[in-house]
């Protein structure tokens, strides 16, 4: 009994150009214009989900599914970092930034650890496994970091050195437990 999960990025918004900690904008004009030249590039699946950000919301509108969002997927809480641009925190706290960089249990930003974060997805995957078929979820691209470390197993660091693309496609396939890992395929290409 084999589980596919294809994890959509969503299309990109302000933030991401600005390297800011998601403040749950919206999509910018050029990250609409993608997603909407990608609608009806993906597969039907058995089980569809979205991550309740804004740009996940509305990047699974343009592509044409219709879901409810799931605060499990949400991505990472920032606490009080969120809105704040990495330079204007990293100015401010620059140990605190150095920590949340090297330690995956830190939540001085007030928000949610890293650790937190993969424990939470390693769970979602696990209950996802339960039945066979197709899984899509359009989710933040640190949910598809956290899901790349848990399916791969490896030590909650690994996630500082994956890059998520907007708009590609992270797809795992397993049973048993294990998983295989498809990175990054950009969405709409085979």
């Amino acid at each position: 009994m084999t589980t596919r999960v294809m994890l959509v990025s969503p299309a990109a918004g302000e933030a991401q150009r600005e390297a800011r900690f998601d403040d749950d904008g919206p999509l910018s004009e050029a990250g609409l214009r993608r997603v909407r030249a990608a609608a009806g590039a993906l597969p039907p699946a058995d089980r569809t989900f979205v991550s309740p950000s804004v740009r996940c919301r509305r990047t699974a509108e343009e592509l044409g599914l219709s879901v409810l969002p799931s605060g499990e997927l949400a991505g990472c809480g920032m606490g009080g970092w969120r809105g704040r641009t990495l330079a204007e925190v990293a100015d401010a706290e620059p140990v605190a930034v150095a920590a949340w960089l090297s330690d995956p249990d830190f939540t001085g930003h007030g928000g949610e650890s890293l650790r937190q974060l993969c424990d939470r997805i390693a769970g979602w995957l696990a209950r996802m496994a339960l039945d066979a078929g197709r899984v899509l979820a359009v989710v933040e691209p640190d949910v598809v970091r956290a899901a790349a470390v848990c399916a791969l197993r490896a030590a909650p660091d690994a996630f500082w050195r994956l890059d998520v693309p907007p708009l590609t496609v992270t797809e795992l396939s397993g049973r048993g437990g294990r998983w295989n890992l498809g990175l990054g395929r950009e969405l709409g290409r085979r």
